[in-house]
């Protein structure tokens, strides 16, 4: 009888043989940042698909498959790729067979859990034998294998990965199954889950269910921010609905870190009087004598994060707050809501953030924006 070892997600980086190199860290938050402005050209972004024809493989997609089976140790002993349903800015997500399923202990299949009395197939050495006949064939089990680029961050993929363990017993998160890596190459296995488009629904949603996906969501937001997890991109692609079974699950966590990370003091979070006073002294600076600006400023810019889907990223990213919480995914929330409400995705549609602040002010009006901002 084959032995059944457990596939928790291993530490970070110790799976392979290959020896670990060091690499240098540079700090290129910017450069990353910017470009996941730019991974929402059309509202979708990096998009788990939905349930389509497995059969229909695009040729190029099938040769980028082929070539990463080649390419990256081990892999195709593990799984088999089946289709392309996802590609980003900092990855390309696969669906996949798990090819040795029941060697290891699955906790993270829900489906399984719900049925109660799993079944057990077949070890693996005598599967293929035992199909020939035609005598038991297991139904696939499917996971999403998503290959993060090798352009970047290793400091992201660290934290990705950390933060995905971390989430691993909540069952409104996709958690980490395992992870490998060969030579620069980094591979995370999810599960896959089954799901909806949220374009194919969200006009057509009522009440009940808007209620429905939204308790969803919530409970998933819960339990991200209980373990002090920004999430920062909350946006329909990244929360897997399933209309039937009335249940999602929230997904990528490429953006996300810990609260506090890198947080510093910041003016909106100062006394109504100190901020008073802070303006008084500008103003009056400004009718002195010297007018203009300095030609060869040597002050240093603001610098936050900015990372998040445009559209969706919350007054106090797009205003570069250097203490940003939890609340930021609420408002994204907002607007995914909004969006269901007014039957418009994308409800906002700005190229850049002097647009955004226009847009939200359009709505919120110029009065509750100053009060805001005094």
């Amino acid at each position: 009888m084959a032995t059944i070892r457990s596939r928790n997600a291993p530490k970070v980086f110790d799976i392979h043989e290959d020896e670990m190199r060091e690499e240098e860290v540079e700090d290129d938050q910017e450069t990353e940042e910017s470009r996941g402005e730019e991974d929402e050209e059309d509202g979708r972004g990096k998009d788990y698909d939905s349930e389509e024809s497995d059969s229909i493989v695009d040729p190029i997609v099938q040769e980028d498959m082929d070539k990463f089976q080649d390419t990256f140790k081990g892999i195709k002993e593990r799984f088999r790729l089946i289709n392309r349903i996802g590609e980003g800015t900092f990855s390309t997500v696969y669906k996949a067979e798990d090819l040795l399923y029941d060697v290891y202990v699955n906790d993270w299949d829900l489906e399984e859990k719900e049925n109660g009395t799993p079944f057990r197939s077949p070890p693996v050495k005598r599967r293929s034998a035992v199909d020939e006949r035609g005598m038991i064939k297991r139904r696939p089990k499917y996971v999403a294998i998503k290959k993060i680029y090798v352009t970047s961050s290793p400091m992201r993929i660290l934290n990705e990965l950390e933060l995905l363990h971390d989430l691993e017993r909540c069952d409104s998160v996709c958690p980490l199954i395992t992870a490998f890596r060969h030579t620069d190459q980094v591979v995370a296995v999810l599960p896959y889950f089954r799901h909806t488009d949220f374009r194919d629904y969200f006009r057509e949603m009522r009440m009940g269910e808007i209620q429905t996906y939204f308790r969803s969501l919530f409970t998933a937001l819960a339990a991200v921010h209980e373990k002090g997890i920004l999430h920062r991109d909350i946006k329909p692609t990244n929360f897997l609905y399933d209309t039937d079974k009335q249940r999602g699950v929230l997904v990528d966590f490429g953006l996300a870190e810990r609260e506090g990370t890198d947080s510093k003091p910041c003016l909106c979070q100062e006394s109504e009087s100190t901020r008073r006073r802070r303006i008084t002294n500008s103003v009056t600076a400004a009718l002195g004598p010297s007018s203009g600006y300095p030609k060869n400023d040597s002050r240093p810019s603001r610098r936050a994060n900015r990372a998040g889907t445009r559209g969706f990223r919350a007054p106090e990213v797009l205003f570069k707050c250097t203490e940003q919480t939890t609340k930021i995914d609420i408002w994204s929330a907002g607007v995914i809501l909004l969006t269901i409400l007014s039957r418009r995705f994308p409800f906002f549609n700005s190229a850049d953030d002097v647009e955004a602040m226009i847009e939200i002010a359009t709505i919120y009006g110029n009065k509750r924006m100053r009060n805001s901002a005094s």
